[in-house]
Protein backbone atom coordinates (compact mmCIF):
# COMPACT_ATOMS: atom_id res chain seq x y z
CA UNK A 1 0.00 0.00 0.00
CA UNK A 2 1.30 3.45 -1.16
CA UNK A 3 2.39 5.71 1.84
CA UNK A 4 0.51 9.17 1.17
CA UNK A 5 2.73 11.01 3.16
CA UNK A 6 5.79 9.93 0.95
CA UNK A 7 6.24 12.07 -2.59
CA UNK A 8 8.67 11.22 -5.25
CA UNK A 9 10.41 14.39 -5.83
CA UNK A 10 13.11 13.54 -8.40
CA UNK A 11 9.96 14.29 -11.04
CA UNK A 12 10.37 17.06 -13.09
CA UNK A 13 8.87 19.91 -12.28
CA UNK A 14 6.00 20.91 -14.66
CA UNK A 15 6.83 22.99 -17.38
CA UNK A 16 6.73 26.76 -16.62
CA UNK A 17 5.96 25.93 -13.24
CA UNK A 18 9.57 25.68 -11.14
CA UNK A 19 9.50 24.78 -7.54
CA UNK A 20 8.63 26.81 -4.60
CA UNK A 21 8.90 25.09 -0.66
CA UNK A 22 6.90 26.10 2.53
CA UNK A 23 8.30 25.62 5.72
CA UNK A 24 5.80 26.11 8.14
CA UNK A 25 2.56 26.54 6.06
CA UNK A 26 -0.23 27.57 8.63
CA UNK A 27 -2.35 30.59 8.67
CA UNK A 28 -0.11 33.04 6.46
CA UNK A 29 0.93 30.07 4.19
CA UNK A 30 -3.05 29.03 3.79
CA UNK A 31 -3.15 32.77 2.51
CA UNK A 32 -0.62 33.00 0.26
CA UNK A 33 -0.72 29.52 -1.52
CA UNK A 34 -3.62 30.33 -3.28
CA UNK A 35 -1.02 33.62 -5.00
CA UNK A 36 1.47 30.93 -5.76
CA UNK A 37 -0.14 27.75 -7.90
CA UNK A 38 -0.52 29.83 -10.79
CA UNK A 39 3.44 30.58 -10.94
CA UNK A 40 4.85 27.47 -8.91
CA UNK A 41 4.25 23.88 -8.16
CA UNK A 42 4.30 24.35 -4.00
CA UNK A 43 5.64 21.85 -1.72
CA UNK A 44 4.24 22.58 1.43
CA UNK A 45 6.24 20.89 4.48
CA UNK A 46 4.28 19.84 7.72
CA UNK A 47 4.83 18.18 11.08
CA UNK A 48 0.97 17.54 11.49
CA UNK A 49 -0.33 14.17 9.35
CA UNK A 50 -3.95 15.22 10.15
CA UNK A 51 -2.92 18.32 7.46
CA UNK A 52 -1.58 16.79 4.81
CA UNK A 53 -5.33 16.62 2.92
CA UNK A 54 -6.02 19.96 3.77
CA UNK A 55 -3.08 21.09 2.34
CA UNK A 56 -3.27 18.80 -1.15
CA UNK A 57 -6.68 20.30 -1.48
CA UNK A 58 -5.44 23.49 -1.37
CA UNK A 59 -3.29 22.95 -4.42
CA UNK A 60 0.12 22.36 -2.63
CA UNK A 61 1.82 19.09 -2.39
CA UNK A 62 2.10 18.14 1.45
CA UNK A 63 5.40 16.99 2.76
CA UNK A 64 5.45 15.45 6.44
CA UNK A 65 9.08 17.01 7.81
CA UNK A 66 9.57 17.87 10.93
CA UNK A 67 12.40 20.89 11.13
CA UNK A 68 13.36 20.15 14.77
CA UNK A 69 14.08 16.48 12.95
CA UNK A 70 16.68 17.00 10.60
CA UNK A 71 16.94 13.37 9.34
CA UNK A 72 13.14 14.27 8.33
CA UNK A 73 14.45 17.11 6.59
CA UNK A 74 17.55 15.29 4.14
CA UNK A 75 15.17 14.52 1.42
CA UNK A 76 14.20 17.61 1.10
CA UNK A 77 18.02 18.98 0.41
CA UNK A 78 17.85 20.89 -3.04
CA UNK A 79 14.05 20.30 -3.67
CA UNK A 80 13.34 23.87 -4.66
CA UNK A 81 15.67 26.84 -5.22
CA UNK A 82 12.51 29.09 -4.10
CA UNK A 83 11.76 28.58 -0.30
CA UNK A 84 9.15 31.10 1.81
CA UNK A 85 10.59 30.14 5.54
CA UNK A 86 7.62 31.01 7.89
CA UNK A 87 8.60 28.81 10.57
CA UNK A 88 8.95 29.90 14.29
CA UNK A 89 11.67 29.12 16.33
CA UNK A 90 11.34 26.62 18.83
CA UNK A 91 9.97 27.58 22.28
CA UNK A 92 13.04 27.53 24.01
CA UNK A 93 16.95 28.66 24.10
CA UNK A 94 18.47 31.68 22.81
CA UNK A 95 19.07 29.96 19.63
CA UNK A 96 17.04 28.94 16.68
CA UNK A 97 17.72 25.44 16.32
CA UNK A 98 15.36 25.05 13.65
CA UNK A 99 16.40 27.62 10.62
CA UNK A 100 20.03 26.11 11.13
CA UNK A 101 18.68 22.89 10.16
CA UNK A 102 16.53 24.55 7.43
CA UNK A 103 19.84 26.09 5.67
CA UNK A 104 21.56 22.68 5.59
CA UNK A 105 19.32 21.80 2.87
CA UNK A 106 19.11 25.20 1.23
CA UNK A 107 20.91 25.01 -2.51
CA UNK A 108 23.14 27.13 -3.81
CA UNK A 109 21.42 30.27 -4.99
CA UNK A 110 18.34 30.08 -3.89
CA UNK A 111 15.74 32.45 -3.33
CA UNK A 112 14.55 32.70 0.33
CA UNK A 113 11.72 34.65 2.35
CA UNK A 114 11.93 34.86 5.73
CA UNK A 115 9.10 36.03 8.16
CA UNK A 116 10.78 37.45 10.97
CA UNK A 117 9.36 39.76 14.05
CA UNK A 118 9.80 43.16 14.82
CA UNK A 119 10.63 42.41 18.32
CA UNK A 120 14.17 42.01 17.62
CA UNK A 121 13.88 46.11 17.80
CA UNK A 122 12.84 45.67 21.54
CA UNK A 123 11.68 48.94 23.39
CA UNK A 124 12.04 51.92 21.39
CA UNK A 125 9.36 54.42 23.79
CA UNK A 126 7.33 55.60 21.00
CA UNK A 127 9.60 55.82 18.52
CA UNK A 128 9.19 56.26 14.44
CA UNK A 129 12.27 54.16 12.86
CA UNK A 130 12.65 52.98 9.63
CA UNK A 131 14.97 49.24 8.73
CA UNK A 132 18.27 50.63 9.68
CA UNK A 133 17.78 50.76 13.26
CA UNK A 134 20.30 48.37 14.94
CA UNK A 135 18.40 45.82 16.77
CA UNK A 136 17.98 45.44 20.42
CA UNK A 137 15.83 42.30 21.63
CA UNK A 138 14.63 42.44 25.40
CA UNK A 139 13.74 38.35 25.32
CA UNK A 140 14.67 35.29 24.51
CA UNK A 141 12.00 34.96 22.29
CA UNK A 142 13.06 38.11 19.84
CA UNK A 143 16.76 36.74 20.53
CA UNK A 144 15.91 33.46 18.41
CA UNK A 145 14.70 35.59 16.08
CA UNK A 146 17.88 37.54 15.54
CA UNK A 147 19.33 34.72 15.71
CA UNK A 148 17.56 33.04 12.71
CA UNK A 149 18.06 36.10 10.63
CA UNK A 150 22.13 36.29 11.47
CA UNK A 151 21.85 32.51 10.33
CA UNK A 152 20.43 32.62 7.30
CA UNK A 153 22.52 36.13 6.56
CA UNK A 154 25.53 34.01 7.00
CA UNK A 155 23.91 30.84 4.34
CA UNK A 156 23.38 33.82 2.25
CA UNK A 157 26.40 35.39 2.08
CA UNK A 158 28.28 31.82 1.75
CA UNK A 159 25.83 30.23 -0.37
CA UNK A 160 25.28 33.20 -2.66
CA UNK A 161 21.41 33.04 -1.75
CA UNK A 162 18.89 35.97 -1.78
CA UNK A 163 17.62 36.67 0.51
CA UNK A 164 14.48 38.88 2.13
CA UNK A 165 13.58 39.12 5.89
CA UNK A 166 10.26 40.38 6.75
CA UNK A 167 9.85 41.92 10.04
CA UNK A 168 6.23 41.78 11.31
CA UNK A 169 4.34 42.93 13.82
CA UNK A 170 0.62 41.44 15.22
CA UNK A 171 -1.19 39.84 12.54
CA UNK A 172 -4.59 40.40 12.51
CA UNK A 173 -7.72 38.86 10.29
CA UNK A 174 -11.53 38.39 10.89
CA UNK A 175 -10.51 34.97 12.17
CA UNK A 176 -7.51 36.60 14.41
CA UNK A 177 -9.19 38.99 16.64
CA UNK A 178 -8.65 39.76 20.25
CA UNK A 179 -12.09 38.72 20.84
CA UNK A 180 -12.23 36.29 23.82
CA UNK A 181 -9.91 38.99 25.11
CA UNK A 182 -12.51 41.12 25.44
CA UNK A 183 -15.54 39.13 26.49
CA UNK A 184 -13.36 38.02 28.98
CA UNK A 185 -12.20 41.40 30.29
CA UNK A 186 -8.56 41.18 30.62
CA UNK A 187 -7.35 44.62 30.82
CA UNK A 188 -5.14 47.17 29.20
CA UNK A 189 -2.94 49.90 30.27
CA UNK A 190 -4.10 53.07 31.11
CA UNK A 191 -3.27 55.97 28.35
CA UNK A 192 -0.55 57.30 30.47
CA UNK A 193 1.38 53.75 30.56
CA UNK A 194 0.30 52.41 27.38
CA UNK A 195 2.63 51.70 24.24
CA UNK A 196 2.32 51.83 20.26
CA UNK A 197 1.83 48.69 18.77
CA UNK A 198 1.75 47.92 14.78
CA UNK A 199 -0.49 45.68 12.64
CA UNK A 200 -0.71 43.95 9.44
CA UNK A 201 -3.65 42.11 7.86
CA UNK A 202 -3.23 38.78 7.10
CA UNK A 203 -4.16 38.97 3.52
CA UNK A 204 -1.69 41.93 3.05
CA UNK A 205 1.12 39.98 4.75
CA UNK A 206 0.76 37.14 2.17
CA UNK A 207 0.91 39.98 -0.53
CA UNK A 208 3.97 41.10 0.49
CA UNK A 209 5.63 37.61 0.96
CA UNK A 210 4.68 37.64 -3.17
CA UNK A 211 6.40 40.89 -3.73
CA UNK A 212 9.24 40.12 -2.00
CA UNK A 213 9.79 36.74 -4.07
CA UNK A 214 9.45 39.16 -6.99
CA UNK A 215 10.52 42.20 -6.28
CA UNK A 216 12.84 42.31 -2.75
CA UNK A 217 16.73 42.86 -3.06
CA UNK A 218 19.31 41.04 -1.83
CA UNK A 219 19.76 40.62 1.48
CA UNK A 220 17.31 43.29 2.17
CA UNK A 221 14.89 44.11 5.70
CA UNK A 222 11.63 45.19 5.19
CA UNK A 223 8.91 46.18 7.57
CA UNK A 224 5.67 44.83 6.77
CA UNK A 225 3.42 47.11 8.47
CA UNK A 226 0.51 48.84 7.83
CA UNK A 227 -0.63 52.59 8.18
CA UNK A 228 -1.93 52.28 11.34
CA UNK A 229 -0.29 54.27 14.32
CA UNK A 230 -2.27 53.50 17.45
CA UNK A 231 -1.64 52.39 20.88
CA UNK A 232 -2.02 48.39 21.65
CA UNK A 233 -5.39 49.60 24.02
CA UNK A 234 -6.81 51.97 21.50
CA UNK A 235 -6.80 48.87 19.04
CA UNK A 236 -8.67 47.11 21.94
CA UNK A 237 -11.42 50.01 22.44
CA UNK A 238 -11.29 50.09 18.23
CA UNK A 239 -11.91 46.20 18.31
CA UNK A 240 -14.76 45.98 20.97
CA UNK A 241 -16.34 48.90 19.14
CA UNK A 242 -17.09 47.24 15.50
CA UNK A 243 -18.20 44.09 17.65
CA UNK A 244 -20.48 45.91 19.90
CA UNK A 245 -18.62 44.42 23.28
CA UNK A 246 -17.41 46.19 26.38
CA UNK A 247 -13.83 48.10 25.92
CA UNK A 248 -11.55 46.85 28.39
CA UNK A 249 -10.78 48.40 31.77
CA UNK A 250 -7.49 50.32 32.14
CA UNK A 251 -5.47 49.73 34.62
CA UNK A 252 -1.96 51.20 35.64
CA UNK A 253 1.38 49.14 34.77
CA UNK A 254 2.29 48.32 38.38
CA UNK A 255 -1.70 46.95 38.67
CA UNK A 256 -1.62 45.39 35.40
CA UNK A 257 0.98 43.20 36.24
CA UNK A 258 -0.79 41.97 39.06
CA UNK A 259 -3.24 40.30 36.86
CA UNK A 260 -1.99 39.69 33.24
CA UNK A 261 0.75 36.85 32.32
CA UNK A 262 4.48 37.91 32.15
CA UNK A 263 4.11 36.64 28.29
CA UNK A 264 1.06 39.13 27.97
CA UNK A 265 3.15 41.64 29.86
CA UNK A 266 5.98 41.40 27.76
CA UNK A 267 3.86 42.55 24.59
CA UNK A 268 2.82 45.60 26.54
CA UNK A 269 6.38 46.16 27.66
CA UNK A 270 7.78 47.43 24.15
CA UNK A 271 6.36 50.90 22.38
CA UNK A 272 7.32 51.48 18.95
CA UNK A 273 6.41 52.62 15.29
CA UNK A 274 8.05 51.14 12.05
CA UNK A 275 8.41 52.88 9.04
CA UNK A 276 6.99 51.35 6.20
CA UNK A 277 8.11 52.92 2.88
CA UNK A 278 10.44 50.40 1.92
CA UNK A 279 7.43 47.89 1.77
CA UNK A 280 5.36 49.98 -0.36
CA UNK A 281 8.26 51.76 -2.83
CA UNK A 282 10.82 48.74 -3.09
CA UNK A 283 8.22 46.23 -3.13
CA UNK A 284 5.92 48.53 -4.25
CA UNK A 285 2.86 46.67 -2.06
CA UNK A 286 -0.61 48.42 -2.30
CA UNK A 287 -2.20 48.02 0.83
CA UNK A 288 -5.98 46.01 0.53
CA UNK A 289 -6.22 46.78 4.52
CA UNK A 290 -3.68 50.33 5.11
CA UNK A 291 -5.25 50.69 9.05
CA UNK A 292 -7.05 48.69 10.93
CA UNK A 293 -9.86 50.47 10.82
CA UNK A 294 -10.30 49.07 7.09
CA UNK A 295 -9.68 45.63 8.63
CA UNK A 296 -12.41 45.74 11.01
CA UNK A 297 -14.75 47.19 8.42
CA UNK A 298 -14.20 44.54 6.62
CA UNK A 299 -14.14 41.80 9.64
CA UNK A 300 -17.59 43.07 10.80
CA UNK A 301 -19.30 41.91 7.31
CA UNK A 302 -18.24 38.13 8.28
CA UNK A 303 -18.58 37.65 11.47
CA UNK A 304 -21.62 37.44 13.71
CA UNK A 305 -21.85 39.89 16.41
CA UNK A 306 -23.88 41.44 18.93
Amino acid sequence: MNNPTLHKFDKPAKAGRPRLLILGCGDIGMRLLPLLRARWRVFAVTSQPERLAELRAAGAVPILADLDRPDTLRRLTGLAHTVVHLAPPQAEGMLDRRTRNVTAILPEGARLVYVSTTGVYGDLQGALVDETRPVAPRNARARRRVDAERVLRAWARRAGGRLAILRVPGIYAADRLPLQRLHLGTPALRQEDDVYTNHIHGDDLAAAVLRALHRGRPNRIYHSVDDTDLRMADYFDAVADAFGLARPPRLPRAALAEVVSPVLLSYMSESRRLANARLKGELGLRLRYPTVADGLRAAVATIPHG
